[in-house]
């Protein structure tokens, strides 16, 4: 039997330095690539079922990775909900502005991808200690009203009200004035990209029509 590669923590992928927290999330999206892609990302393995890393782990691997080669941005987004681990993205997140700081490194940004469904998931809302640590916040927004919110993204138990959740995120996010805010939505998934792009627009973000991904190149 083949083995397989040692998990990534922090993985390249164009100009991006990727972090990879968690594979835990509460949507199963219908457009998902983890599963189809068995938890592979362009020849780096994300799996975590033998445990997530610590925020040590989690910083060592990105100060190796960072004094590899140039990059010019960090980003929260690997096989999973980055806010399902708050405090250890905001310590990281924190990390690094310490190292911007200190010109550890040449200037780069900090940036989220999430399904927007942070203040739901920690009972609280997270966007004032985002904001703190945080350039650039990507949405998931993924549709234009609940309905298809949830056909699309097939919510747990627990979340199935996330949609009114996520808009909320937006709009607290806007109003947080992060360098760069965008909510996107999959094509070919069934949702209307055009009202998809009115209601983010709406919500104070910049819409983004992402790719329906399936075989990897």
């Amino acid at each position: 039997m083949e083995q397989q590669p040692t998990p990534k923590i922090v993985y390249r992928f164009g100009d991006g330095v990727y972090i990879n927290l968690t594979n835990r999330c509460p949507n199963l999206c219908a457009f998902c690539i983890k599963t189809k892609w068995h938890m592979d990302f362009h020849g780096n393995n994300l799996n975590l079922s033998s445990g997530e890393p610590t925020a040590n782990e989690v910083v060592c691997a990105l100060e190796k990775e960072l004094k590899a080669a140039p990059f010019k941005e960090v980003v929260f987004c690997g096989y999973g909900e980055p806010t399902m681990r708050l405090d250890i993205l905001l310590f990281v997140a924190q990390t690094l502005k310490g190292w911007i700081a200190q010109a550890k490194f040449p200037p780069f940004k900090i940036r989220l991808n999430t399904n927007g469904l942070g203040n739901l998931i920690n009972h609280k809302n997270i966007v004032p200690e985002l904001r703190r640590v945080v350039d650039i916040v990507n949405v998931s927004l993924n549709a234009e009203n609940e309905t298809v919110w949830r056909k699309i993204v097939r919510p747990v138990p627990g979340f199935e009200a996330g949609y009114e959740s996520v808009r909320e995120f937006i709009r607290l996010c806007a109003a947080a004035h992060f360098d760069r805010l965008v909510a996107s939505c999959v094509d070919k998934t069934g949702a209307d990209a055009q009202a998809v792009k009115k209601v983010a627009e709406a919500d104070g973000a910049v819409f983004y029509l992402r790719s329906f991904l399936d075989a990897q190149d």
